[in-house]
């Protein structure tokens, strides 16, 4: 029997876990739900769409719900909310709130005895897990994450959000010279600020306040105001024309000594090159969407991130057959 999937949300993630379910022959796309006109919404493989005032009369019907709303004013409501109905994943990326959004959605299941994954993609996500590992075996270390050069979804949302602005794309580009002191192998002490610029294409409402705009931008904690920011505006076409694409990646380096002075050094790098960052980052959600149906069933509840999930979960494969090929 095919695990059923719930899409909450059609924006470029949503369409994102929609492909993804089609490569994954466990997986079944039930639906999507919009907070849209359903019948202005059309899906990529035909599934149907709902109305989001229509996810609670299926409850039945769906095994996992995978939330596609952004971390800034979305998933904080739409998460604990879910979570008390469906077992539920998200991708809330808020760094420095993930530890109150973790128990705020804890308490939710608790209502219900449901499983929760959140904070699911690549960061918050695999860079997280690497991070664990590499400073589990290296003990006497430094960990470093560089993003992009490429587009913050998250980022870009919460400039959307502003008031008037009708589209923008934002770049988290890595300091060259900070990236290349770390590969070398001289551990540098570095800030947000001293590892990445970010840079800002927006396009503005016709008489927008522009000096209004640029400062929320350039003062929005946890997301611009640790950071050196450039912010251009440009028209509707500009954007569209060059900056249509949604690439990213990045690195995360762990650099330590073993030996007993520390004489041997060693450095750990985990590198992705992503063309588009949606759909990356929805793969990896659907894996976590197996794994959160698994742990279900096996009667693991409540919320957890990725830390705490057993790889064979994430796997449609028998884990006889895992240990046999992979191990």
């Amino acid at each position: 029997m095919s695990i059923r999937i719930g899409i909450y949300g059609y924006g470029n993630l949503g369409r994102g876990v929609e492909c993804a379910i089609k490569q994954n022959p466990d997986l079944e796309a039930v639906g999507v739900f919009t907070r849209r006109d359903p019948s202005s919404v059309k899906t990529k493989t035909g599934i149907p769409v709902y109305h989001v005032s229509d996810a609670l009369n299926m409850v039945n019907d769906i095994d996992v719900m995978v939330i596609c709303g952004g971390s800034a004013t979305d998933l904080p409501e739409q998460t604990p909310y879910l979570a008390q109905y469906f077992n539920v994943i998200d991708s809330f990326d808020t760094h420095a709130k993930i530890p109150v959004h973790l128990k705020n959605v804890d308490d939710a299941c608790a209502k219900s005895a449901k499983t929760a994954i959140i904070s699911v993609g690549w960061d918050p996500g695999m860079f997280s897990l690497n991070r664990l590992l590499a400073g589990a075996i290296l003990v006497d270390g430094k960990d470093y994450t560089f993003w992009g050069k490429g587009v913050s979804q998250g980022h870009s949302d919460a400039i959307r959000r502003i008031e008037g602005v009708i589209d923008a794309k934002q770049y988290t580009i890595p300091v060259e010279s900070a990236l290349d002191a770390v590969r070398g192998g001289s551990n540098p002490d570095l800030t947000a600020r001293q590892k990445h610029v970010r840079e800002c294409f927006v396009v503005a409402q016709e008489g927008a306040d522009l000096d209004r705009i640029e400062r929320e931008i350039k003062t929005m904690p946890n997301y611009f105001a640790d950071y050196d920011t450039t912010v251009h505006f440009i028209s509707l076409e500009e954007l569209k024309l060059n900056h249509s694409g949604i690439p990213h990646g990045g690195v995360v380096i762990r650099t330590g000594k073993t030996g007993i002075n520390g004489e041997n050094k060693h450095v750990i790098e985990y590198k992705l090159t992503l063309d588009s960052n949606p759909e990356f980052t929805s793969s990896v959600l659907v894996a976590y969407a197996r794994a959160v149906y698994k742990m279900n069933k096996d009667g693991i509840t409540g919320a957890k991130t990725v830390l705490d999930v057993p790889p064979v979960y994430l796997s449609s494969k028998p884990r006889e057959e895992l240990i046999s090929t992979l191990l």
